[in-house]
């Protein structure tokens, strides 16, 4: 445990609730940030884990237009759907919650007065293109065409799907309407901008300072600003989305998503403290240097999350910048990167429909794109989950616990240990105190194979000592074995605590809960109970006729 616990803001980007979630956000984002939390919990840090559905993102209402519903049905739907499936998958949110909150309204209002009368707002007359056909500006996801970057010719009028590159919808060749399919005009509209320019300079120190950064991270920002960061509207001709808090623009005007998105963070923080009846609780994480704020995002939102965010922070007054951006790369399905809008990929209660919620969480987290895109499919899922979950971890448990209940009913005396044994419970020690280095530096993905590595050394200490023909042979000794294997299984526990909570959480019930990032022996004398299996081995030849026959269907 931390002697002085450190207050942890682990703040994870917003899905839109425009449609289902697939596994690439799973495995991008959200669990990645759960394992962390877990994590840190464990170290007896502070955490404070927040993030919740975007409900003013244009998806939404590019959806409800082609639906014929209104934005609020879509968000309706959509954000029911994900909370059900973070329950489902045992994401241990402190704060799941919307942008369409009262609550965030006034955050980001004030946050904008703020920044406006620090300078860093200001009016502009810029040109915006017209749909003639639709009579009505068009947002920038109401915007398709080619990328000036790398020539992808479904590139959106905010961001290429492709190179991820930030875009400027004016940048676009050959754009066009995702409403009418026409060729939209430029048209003069007046809009507030933010200065980003204005911080080019305290960010470049802001990025300098950063050390241990992911290098793609740390790279793909310091490239951006090298460009220099250019001023952006954060206003919209839009009926859906946050009221300005000045009138200065007129009617028909909101403050445009990707502004307020970000300032989620903040008011879910706000939002948690008045749940705990403290309003000046957020302050703890948000106006205090001794804390950390580590952010969980895409590698599409590296631009946002590293310069953009900061900038309106530092725009805005004495606030906590982000300290960790470890933005993942991509999960691709059979090389096509995982896209809710564009149907690629498992998602998100498919894998739970086809998989337990311990055994999904394992293989994801064994396959977390770190470093880069990292390729996954539901034959690689299977094969983590019956080939090291199920067949290293799940069977170590199982004979170890059923050894334990058939021939003593209760965890062993364990006096008279050899050097064999102390050393499989001093190996147990070390892969423990490197995963919790590895999970300390969000490394999840190698802390993970430290923790089933200690699976694996105590699979061979059982297989070296043979308890199951000591029980005959040599029973006193017998006894030793299954109680150093049972100590051994105590802290290997530990290290997979952050990735498997159900499972866990039986082991609980059997060995007691888990006291902090340590391995705790068992008590002599503790009752052990024949153990039901904590996974349960997947058919993948029958999943994947199933599949098969709802493609043909």
């Amino acid at each position: 445990m931390s002697s002085t616990p450190t207050p942890v803001l682990v703040a994870v980007a917003w899905p839109y609730a425009s449609g289902s979630r697939h596994l690439g956000h799973l495995a991008g984002a959200y669990l990645p940030a759960d394992v962390f939390a877990r994590h840190q919990r464990m170290k007896g840090n502070e955490v404070l884990m927040v993030s919740g559905s975007d409900v003013h993102g244009t998806p939404i209402t590019v959806r409800a237009d082609a639906e014929g519903v209104t934005p609020q049905d879509i968000v309706d739907r959509y954000h029911g759907e994900i909370v059900r499936q973070w329950d489902e998958l045992g994401m241990s949110w402190d704060l799941y919650t919307t942008t369409g909150t009262e609550n965030h309204a006034k955050v980001t209002q004030e946050m904008f007065l703020a920044q406006l009368e620090n300078g860093h707002i200001d009016k502009r007359t810029s040109d915006q293109y017209f749909d003639a056909e639709a009579q009505r500006f068009l947002p920038d996801r109401y915007i398709e065409g080619t990328c000036p970057h790398c020539s992808y010719d479904e590139a959106r009028g905010d961001q290429c799907d492709n190179c991820g590159r930030t875009l400027d919808a004016t940048e676009l060749i050959d754009p066009r309407s995702k409403i009418t399919g026409s060729a939209p005009e430029l048209r003069a509209t007046e809009h507030f901008y933010y200065r980003y320019s204005d911080f080019n300079d305290q960010l470049g120190e802001f990025l300098g300072a950063k050390q241990g950064w992911r290098p793609h991270v740390l790279n793909f920002a310091k490239g951006w600003l090298e460009e220099g960061l250019h001023d952006r509207a954060i206003t919209r001709d839009l009926d859906w989305g946050i009221e300005l808090p000045v009138d200065d623009l007129g009617p028909g005007k909101r403050i445009y998503v990707w502004y307020d998105a970000v300032i989620g963070y903040l008011s879910a923080s706000k939002e948690w403290a008045q749940r705990e009846g403290d309003d000046e609780l957020w302050k703890h994480w948000w106006e205090n240097d001794d804390s950390r704020h580590v952010y969980f995002v895409g590698k599409d939102n590296i631009p946002f999350h590293c310069l953009f965010w900061p900038a309106q922070l530092m725009g805005a007054g004495e606030l906590h910048v982000p300290d960790d951006v470890p933005a993942n790369q991509y999960i691709t399905f059979k090389g096509g990167k995982a896209s809710a809008s564009r149907g690629v990929g498992l998602t998100v209660q498919e894998g739970l429909d086809l998989f337990q919620a311990d055994g999904l969480r394992y293989a994801l987290a064994a396959n977390f794109p770190e470093q880069s895109d990292t390729d996954i499919s539901i034959e690689e899922i299977a094969r983590r989950i019956n080939e090291e979950l199920v067949a290293t971890w799940g069977n170590l448990v199982n004979r170890v616990l059923s050894m334990v209940a058939k021939n003593h009913g209760d965890q062993p005396a364990c006096d008279g240990r050899s050097a064999e044994d102390e050393a499989i419970l001093a190996r147990v020690d070390e892969l423990l105190a490197l995963a919790d280095a590895q999970l300390g530096r969000v490394e999840l993905r190698a802390a993970l194979r430290s923790a089933m590595d200690a699976a694996a050394e105590v699979n061979a200490y059982l297989n070296a000592t043979e308890p199951w023909k000591l029980a005959k042979a040599d029973p006193e000794r017998a006894g030793v074995v299954l109680a150093t294997a049972l100590d051994a299984i105590n802290g290997v526990r530990v290290g997979f605590a952050p990735y498997l909570p159900f499972s866990s959480a039986l082991l609980d019930e059997a060995l007691g809960p888990v006291a902090g990032w340590q391995r705790v022996p068992v008590a002599p004398g503790t009752p052990i109970a024949k153990p039901t299996p904590l996974f349960v081995k997947v058919d993948v030849d029958e999943i994947l006729a199933e599949d098969t026959a709802d493609e043909t269907a």
